[in-house]
């Protein structure tokens, strides 16, 4: 009776390990975990000294819309649209095409002023810019110019791993793992890793989106083609979430059955 006892201690101990190496701890699922955030009768600000004002770099896309009020053939001619016919956005391919390249020197080619140097300029600047270029040429003609092309990529611990495009000037990054499903259970929050482009090549910087210090952070905004990697938790690693629970599961029931039916053979 002493050895059937060790074997299904045995037996239960294996599978207490098995249950609990696949639960999460509840303080790694927290986002924004503070002290203070738990009392309801006080508020934590939290300064963001950002700036949002992107500068365009090479191979952004530029979407230019002139209005001219007086002459409808120059807005159509200023739009690439020579019918007189609007230009509508309908389709990513559509966005690429009505926009303007920022070439590898940073300047785009636009009609009547040529090349124009946007190079680190914002989309504001961008517009004065283009406005002050188009007035020698052109009067009464007004400029609609936007990014074209913020895009974000979020991968690993996320429920819909993809690109995103971002149709609004500003995005932080909690709004853009929202974008994804937000994070799985799985998901390691003080180890999501932002690869930001630059102007040698690229950066990696790691924040704890569990912390909620991130609110204050200079990367808590996001960039256009910044890409978001939420690494997994170590056990996950392990293949503990690719387990074949049931399977064990059923396999250590059907062996304590037929332990107890042989012993009460004997």
């Amino acid at each position: 009776m002493r050895h059937f006892n060790i074997h299904k201690i045995s037996l239960i101990a294996i599978l207490g390990v098995l249950v609990f190496s696949s639960c999460v701890p509840m303080k790694k699922m927290l986002l924004l975990k503070d002290a203070q955030m738990a009392d309801k009768d006080k508020s934590v600000e939290y300064v963001n000294e950002r700036n949002l004002d992107y500068k365009i770099q090479p191979g952004d896309n530029l979407y230019i819309r002139a209005i001219n009020i007086i002459d409808e053939k120059s807005s159509s001619m200023l739009n690439g649209d020579v019918s007189g016919r609007s230009n509508y956005l309908s389709s990513d391919a559509a966005i690429y095409l009505n926009s303007f390249t920022v070439n590898k020197e940073g300047f785009i080619d636009y009609p009547l002023t040529g090349l124009v140097e946007v190079k680190n300029l914002t989309v504001e600047q961008v517009k004065d810019k283009l406005q002050t270029e188009l007035s020698k040429y052109v009067k009464e003609t007004a400029l609609m110019v936007k990014l074209s092309n913020f895009d974000l990529t979020i991968i690993g611990e996320v429920t819909r791993p993809g690109k995103y495009k971002v149709y609004q000037s500003e995005i932080n990054i909690l709004e853009a793992l929202a974008l994804a499903g937000n994070v799985t259970n799985f998901a390691k929050n003080s180890a999501v890793k932002i690869v930001r482009r630059t102007d040698n090549g690229s950066e990696i910087v790691t924040v704890d989106i569990g912390d909620a210090d991130i609110l204050s952070s200079p990367y808590y905004y996001l960039k256009p083609n910044d890409i978001v990697y939420v690494e997994p938790l170590k056990f996950k690693q392990w293949g503990f979430t690719t387990f074949p629970y049931s399977t064990v599961l059923s396999i250590i029931s059907l062996s304590i059955t037929i332990f107890t039916i042989t012993r009460s053979y004997k």
